[in-house]
Order: structure tokens, then C-alpha cells, then sequence
């Protein structure tokens, strides 16, 4: 039987409490996924801060977990059938962690492709174009002179949150009433275009009204303020 101790990562990373959910993460857009997840969820977790300013995504131990090298991985200790899981792709996470706990997915079939549609939107449209915006606005990519990629970005990321707006349009959350993992996957990216990105007014985002309301919902629920702060830096 496979104990979480078999992890090379809990060698690096030891766990006080090893019942419960490892989270391995850091407070990124995609980091807060997980964190946010597991707040709203209530699951026992216990998070271990992943410095990838540190390259520490690179270290064995931490690739014997994920091979892609990226934040957030966990490991469920009682995971499917009472053996330990290992999680990487903050997606798939919140997909495990919504059956898991039963919460934040419909039921009804069709209902669930429908959030998984909206997850997969994020996963492969949002986070992707949001990212450059940040590379090119604020990091390494600011400095270069052709603008035409971070135009091309912002570009993009305006066509996005228009995607976003119209279906925000009469709706509280992403799938109407009900708040689910296309919300929680969504709200950190959103919110750190146009805080930490700084692109508020790069990509226009007053013209989002929609978009602009949901955010201020989501942002107003306390697991997410706190899931935004795990795990920092300190």
C-alpha cells in the first residue's frame, strides 16, 4: 500500500499533518485555484509554499510529483479506493476536488459539461492570453520595442473578457445561480490582469461591466480572500 511518505516530495516538503490534502502551490493565478477550491470545499488541507522565483518547480523531488514543473500538484492521502492521489493541472485538481467534496459541479449531466466547458475556456484561452499580457506589459517582454506582440495580446484579451461579459449578461456567476469551478478557476486570473498585470487600462476593462460585477462578487466571498493569500510568501 502506498503511503504519503513514498512521495519524494514529502522528504522535501514534510507534512505536520499527513491525513490530510497536500497542497504544493503558491499564490499565482493558477496556485490559487487549488487554495480557493479547498477553502470554499472545506476539505482538510495543508499547503506548502512552492517558490518558483527559486526554481524550485525544478527540483526532483518536486518533478517526481509533476514532471511539467508548474504549481499547483497535490496528493490526496485518501484518495479513490483510501489510496493516496497525485494531482497535477490546476483543472483537473479542481475537478477531483469538486467530486471529492460534492460541491461547486452540477449534478445534472448536462449541467456539468456545461461548467466543464467554461473551466476548459480558462484553462485554455484565458490563462494563456492573460499570462502574455503579463510577460509583455510588466516582465522581460516590456522591454522590447516591437509592441506588436503584447497588441496582439492585449487584443486578444479584450476579445476574451467580451466572451466573458456576454455571458456574464443576466447571469450572477458563470453558470447563473450557482457558483462552481468556472467561476473559481476564473476569478484570480481576472483579477490579477488588471491588478498585478496592471493592464486595467490597457485591455479596457470598465467597458466589461459584467465581467467587472462578477468579479467584485467573487471577490467578496471570504474563501476566496483567503485562498488569493495561500500559500504566500510570508
Amino acid at each position: 500500500m502506498t503511503r504519503l511518505s513514498d512521495f519524494p516530495i514529502s522528504a522535501r516538503w514534510p507534512a505536520q499533518h499527513p491525513d490530510r490534502i497536500q497542497l504544493y502551490s503558491l499564490n499565482t493565478p493558477n496556485g490559487v485555484k487549488a487554495s480557493i477550491m479547498l477553502e470554499e470545499t472545506g476539505l482538510p488541507y495543508e499547503p506548502h509554499l512552492i517558490d518558483i522565483m527559486r526554481d524550485e518547480t525544478h527540483t526532483a523531488e518536486f518533478l517526481a510529483l509533476n514532471p511539467n514543473g508548474k504549481i499547483p500538484a497535490i496528493i490526496d492521502p485518501q484518495g479513490p479506493g483510501g489510496e493516496p492521489l497525485a494531482l497535477f493541472e490546476s483543472g483537473a485538481i479542481l475537478l477531483y476536488l469538486a467530486d471529492k467534496a460534492g460541491q461547486f459541479i452540477p449534478v445534472d449531466a448536462a449541467r456539468r459539461w456545461e461548467t466543464i466547458q467554461w473551466l476548459f475556456f480558462q484553462m485554455a484561452s484565458i490563462g494563456p492570453m492573460f499570462g502574455q499580457v503579463g510577460f509583455f506589459n510588466k516582465f522581460a517582454g516590456k522591454a522590447y520595442e516591437d509592441k506588436r506582440p503584447l497588441q496582439r495580446y492585449v487584443d486578444e484579451s479584450k476579445r476574451l473578457l467580451g466572451v466573458l461579459d456576454g455571458r456574464l449578461d443576466g447571469r450572477r456567476w458563470i453558470m447563473g445561480d450557482d457558483y462552481t469551478i468556472a467561476d473559481i478557476a476564473t476569478l484570480g486570473w481576472v483579477n490579477n490582469l488588471i491588478t498585478f498585470y496592471e493592464a486595467r487600462e490597457l485591455v479596457e476593462f470598465e467597458r466589461f461591466a459584467n465581467v467587472a460585477a462578477w468579479l467584485e462578487r467573487g471577490l467578496a466571498r471570504p474563501a476566496v480572500q483567503r485562498g488569493l493569500k495561500i500559500p504566500g510568501r510570508g
